[in-house]
């Protein structure tokens, strides 16, 4: 079977085609990142814009690399939510569209359980169950995988998201978007140990997250002595470690009340250098066996939605013609 997958949640467009015998066959993504930088964050509007743009050319040249026909395709999957609407309203569009035309199945993906499975697209995937975190700049969330489809929520951010942590200290910093990456590039340069932060939320039991605190933090430090860049290097790298170790913190909880021994790490913020070294060296001494999905399919992207859409559609779970999009849509919520 051979599944087209629609990435349009956001400010990506990613399309991808993923075949049961042979695996992932080629992937295409578009970012917008040029578009939203001088706005120095997403504007929804231009990024539906963007993705009617980008669909129809972007799946020519893929169909071109795979060397597939149109007419090969057996099934379309597209991300129903959570995500911006008008933004998904035009990949679901495209993709309910596309499979009624050629007469075969679609199935609407969820995007977080598109990212906890992302890293079964890999050469040497985790087995079921597996514990995930789940780090991105919507969502910071433990979640447990018994198996495809029953996922139990652990624990969750209870304000700002890790990424979105990253953002807005980045936009403190006086750094650009997207402000994670260059916020972890800054840090590379700051002295280990010359600015401390608190860990939110360790001091007390529990799987859940806040961010929101460290941020003000972050902001009355800067406030203290602005403007000089060791201090801003610094600064950041103190802010990056501060939510690596509260993120190492919650995993370790969270795999010793579920005992499992397999840990995911899926989302954007995966693809954080010192969070994967720090995570791979902790779990390396604990026997803690650890799956990333590839860097590129750490964001969003249209191979993991592909895979998702294919592992929906084999089991039959096809989307009716009155389908719709889901701007907020609890994990819990999902049908198994």
């Amino acid at each position: 079977m051979r599944v087209l997958g629609i990435e349009t949640s956001c400010d990506k467009t990613g399309l991808a085609i993923y075949d049961s015998d042979h695996g992932l066959l080629g992937h295409l993504l578009h970012s917008q990142v040029q578009t939203h930088a001088r706005f120095g964050g997403v504007v929804p509007e231009l990024a539906s814009r963007d993705h009617v743009r980008k669909l129809a050319p972007l799946l020519l040249e893929l169909l071109d690399r795979c060397a597939v026909r149109l007419a090969d395709v057996d099934g379309v999957a597209y991300t129903r939510g959570p995500g911006l609407v008008g933004a998904l309203m035009v990949g679901a569009g495209f993709g309910r569209a596309l499979a009624l035309a050629l007469g075969v199945p679609a199935a609407g993906v969820h995007h977080l359980e598109a990212h906890l499975l992302a890293p079964l697209l890999e050469t040497e995937p985790p087995e079921f169950p597996f514990l995930a975190l789940l780090v991105s700049g919507g969502h910071t969330q433990l979640v447990r995988v018994q198996q495809f489809g029953v996922y139990e929520l652990l624990g969750e951010s209870l304000d700002d998201a890790a990424g979105e942590a990253f953002d807005k200290t980045a936009t403190v910093l006086g750094l650009g978007y997207p402000g994670g990456p260059q916020l972890a590039a800054l840090a590379e340069g700051g002295r280990p140990g010359a600015e401390v932060f608190p860990r939110p939320m360790t001091d007390r039991p529990g799987l859940d997250f806040s961010f929101s605190g460290l941020k003000t933090a972050v902001l009355n430090r800067c406030r203290q002595q602005p403007g000089e860049e060791c201090a801003r290097a610094d600064i950041a790298l103190g802010f990056e470690q501060a939510v690596v170790d509260t993120l190492l913190i919650k995993c370790r909880r969270a795999l010793e009340q579920t005992r499992l021994q397999r840990l995911v790490l899926a989302g954007g913020v995966a693809a954080n250098r010192r969070l994967r070294r720090q995570l791979s060296d902790w779990a390396s001494r604990q026997g803690i066996q650890v799956y990333y999905p590839r860097s590129e399919f750490c964001t969003d992207n249209g191979a993991m939605v592909a895979y998702a859409g294919w592992r929906r559609l084999q089991a039959g779970a096809a989307d009716p013609l009155d389908w719709e999009v889901r701007a907020r849509w609890p994990l819990g919520e999902l049908a198994p």
